[in-house]
């Protein structure tokens, strides 16, 4: 329902297991991307039960198609729980922001889309990791097609972050981004705000979405 793709399984005899215990095959149908999201959602839950079901052995991807394809990435113990968040909400964040598929299998990350699009989530998540070191610099964003820059007050800083981020996050959850401040190659800080998708004057979600919120709390 999630990827609007259809799932069943199919019975598959295995005469050589204990008993002849048959196995069960997954067969989904649907457009790539949905079928992706959805092989990868099954993926993680069953990793969850049977750790090690498809990750042992699995080294980090990159590829270099530049259309549809998967990316891995290996996650420490510490970085998966930070990339995650409570309930999913940091991965979930990350995904919507990226316009990408991103779903954690055990310690894998895997990354689905366009190259552009898995360059992009890439980039999100080494930003998220490299803030519980300090601050993050991002020199400039002026190539970039995903992300506007707004310079807050000295004043208001504390107001528009909130108690550890808390205001952040809430806006980023309204609006489908990733938000979070950084210095330039000055050293001067300020709000970027991140998302694959601009956004209107009418619509609630989106960068613009984001940047009037922003200015309605300063």
């Amino acid at each position: 329902e999630e990827w609007g793709v259809l799932m069943f399984f199919m019975n598959k005899r295995d005469g050589g297991g204990k008993g002849g215990r048959g196995t069960e095959q997954l067969v989904v149908f649907g457009p790539p991307r949905a079928r992706r999201g959805a092989e990868l959602k099954v993926m993680s839950s069953v990793e969850t039960k049977a750790p090690g079901h498809f990750t042992r052995g699995v080294r980090e991807k990159q590829s270099s198609e530049k259309g549809f394809d998967t990316d891995r990435m290996i996650f420490k113990d510490d970085e998966l729980s930070y990339a995650l968040g409570k309930e999913g909400a940091t991965r979930k964040k990350l995904e919507g922001a990226a316009g990408t598929i991103l779903q954690y299998v055990g310690h894998v990350a895997f990354i689905a889309g366009t190259l552009k699009e898995r360059k992009r989530c890439k980039e999100y998540i080494s930003w998220l990791l490299a803030q519980r070191r300090g601050s993050v610099t991002i020199p400039s964003i002026s190539q970039r097609d995903d992300a506007v820059e707004m310079h807050i007050p000295d004043n208001c800083k504390g107001w528009v972050t909130g108690n550890r981020g808390s205001e952040l996050r809430r806006m980023e959850q309204e609006t489908g981004t990733f938000m979070f401040m950084a210095l330039d190659d000055r050293g001067d800080e300020r709000l970027i705000i991140f998302c694959h998708n601009a956004g209107s004057k009418v619509s609630d979600r989106g960068r613009i979405a984001a940047e009037r919120l922003v200015n309605e709390m300063i």
